[in-house]
């Protein structure tokens, strides 16, 4: 048998929901097993702590995942959390998504230190990149998603990478209800997929790469069709467990992806 990569769903919440519904929430997914793939749930920061312990009281087999972290390990840096202040609630933490991009102005070299703080910890680093609209008219996508893997990987060199998760979220599909077409996804994670064969050569066939852009239950099938998308970061759809559940049955037909 070839070694796989399993499908990954992830759902991140933002800045949404009650502590109510977070665990309502969490409770639609979590009370569904859907096997062959993993899930995976980032709930605001307060509720980290309460779906957590929920899920271990339940038995969920969903991860709690973090919707940033410090590239800090502690001291003076008020309002920040700390990797290993999330680990014992976490399995997972995202890194340089466009919303912290743009309205905190992260750098592609402090979203590689959070990456190494989070990889440090045992946790899954999921490192989210992706080309505005302009850089897309501009045809700048490739030179854009270089640009972010190269900073990224040069501020987290030497850090253990074995468990990164790539997400591909082109910023002018988020929440915009305009997801990249099944060709747009194909051509940018087939060259995400070249540059970890070109610069990371270990890396390449273990990480996962996820699309992240307006995934809905109507258009997941036709992105986990292509080959090198290997799950998807769901923004809107992952408030409705109904729709959540949906991506991740449509995931679970592809179950995984073999190591090329």
């Amino acid at each position: 048998m070839s070694p796989e990569r399993p499908m990954l769903v992830a759902g991140n919440w933002k800045m949404n929901t009650s502590l109510d519904e977070a665990l309502v929430l969490a409770a639609g997914v979590g009370n569904l097993t859907v096997s062959g793939i993993e899930t995976a749930i980032c709930p605001p920061f307060p509720w980290l702590v309460p779906v957590a312990r929920a899920g271990r009281e339940h038995g969920w087999q969903i991860v709690v995942g973090a919707q940033d972290c410090s590239a800090h390990g502690n001291g003076a840096y008020t309002g920040e959390t700390s990797a290993a202040m999330l680990q014992p609630w976490c399995g997972m933490a995202l890194a340089g998504h466009s919303e912290r991009r743009r309205y905190h102005h992260e750098s592609d070299a402090l979203i590689g230190e959070k990456v190494r703080s989070i990889a440090g910890a045992g946790m899954i680093p999921v490192l989210c990149i992706g080309e505005t609209q302009e850089e897309r008219d501009a045809d700048q996508t490739e030179t854009v998603l270089e640009r972010q893997l190269g900073g990224a990987f040069r501020a987290a060199q030497g850090a253990d990478l074995n468990k990164l998760v790539v997400a591909y979220e082109p910023v002018w599909a988020i929440g915009t209800g305009q997801a990249a077409t099944v060709q747009d996804a194909a051509a940018a994670t087939a060259f995400i997929r070249g540059w970890l064969r070109q610069h990371a050569t270990s890396l390449v066939g273990t990480t996962r790469i996820l699309y992240g852009g307006s995934v809905t239950p109507d258009n997941a099938a036709g992105l986990f069709a292509q080959p090198d998308v290997d799950g998807a970061l769901v923004g809107g759809a992952s408030l409705k467990a109904a729709d959540f559940n949906r991506i991740r049955e449509a995931a679970a037909a592809l179950a995984t992806r073999e190591i090329s």
